[in-house]
This record gives structure tokens, C-alpha cells and sequence, in this order.
């Protein structure tokens, strides 16, 4: 399934992203494809406060990983325009998270694509016809029983 969204400012990204809160549970996977100064972080600020995330969120670009409490679960906001080599997330234990108590969102995710699970939410976000405009598109991949 895939759906389609325009927005037309930072504050409507955000907007958008906490509407999307409201799909998400625990072991929610949701992976963010887009060039630089695309709306990543903002939507996954959103995310965030639709969760009920109280801290500051920011972009962990040098961490790899920034851990929020939510109302209901916790969230695990990962960055990986900066990774090397996949071996970093062995030691930050990427896996477990993946499989963990909360929800993952994931920018740069085409960074990391061999290891994403296969039941997961992919947003993709790019620049529209002017500067503050943002063309949303988010597609949910489930794997399919055989």
C-alpha cells in the first residue's frame, strides 16, 4: 500500500509525522530515504511527539543513535549518513533494537538496506516545486506468507 502526501512548510512535515504516530506499535520498523534537507528529521520530530516523546530530538549524526522515552514505548532514532561499515552496527547492537521493545526510525536506511527486516514502514521524501514544499510518499512492505 502506498500514499502520497505534499506538504508545504517545516510545521506540516511535523504535523504529518505525528499523524503517522498513530499507526505505529511496538516493533514498528520505519526507514527514511531522501537527500539532505528533505524533512527526515522534521517528520521523525513529529513521530516523536505523537508518541508522547518528551526530550529534545535531534539528528544523532555522530552517534548513530538517540534513545527517547514515548508515552507507551520507547523510541530508537537512528542516523547512518555517517556509517563507514555495517560491522559499526554490530557494535551498537542494531539488531536488538530492531527486534526490541520499540519503535525504529531510520534515516539514511538505504545505507543499511541488506540488513532491514522485511515487515517494515518506508517513507520517502523529496524536494517539491519550491523550497518549503516536500513530496511524502509512504509505502508498507509485510512479507508475505508462503
Amino acid at each position: 500500500m502506498m500514499q502520497f502526501y505534499k506538504t508545504h512548510s517545516e510545521d506540516e512535515t511535523i504535523t504529518l509525522g505525528v499523524e503517522f504516530a498513530k499507526r505505529l506499535t511496538i516493533k514498528s520498523v520505519v526507514t527514511l530515504f531522501g537527500d539532505l534537507g528533505t524533512g527526515k528529521t522534521r517528520f521523525i520530530k513529529g513521530v516523536c511527539k505523537g508518541l508522547g516523546v518528551q526530550e529534545h530530538v535531534a539528528s544523532p549524526t555522530f552517534t548513530l543513535l538517540n534513545e527517547y522515552t514515548g508515552k507507551e514505548m520507547n523510541v530508537f532514532h537512528f542516523d547512518f549518513y555517517r556509517i563507514k561499515t555495517i560491522s559499526e552496527l554490530d557494535e551498537i547492537g542494531f539488531d536488538e533494537y530492531l527486534y526490541g521493545d520499540g519503535v525504529c526510525l531510520i534515516e539514511w536506511a538505504d545505507r543499511v538496506k541488506a540488513l532491514l527486516p522485511s515487515n517494515r514502514i518506508d517513507v520517502f521524501l523529496k524536494l517539491g516545486e519550491d523550497e518549503n514544499t516536500r513530496e511524502i510518499s509512504v509505502h508498507e512492505i509485510a512479507e508475505v506468507e508462503s
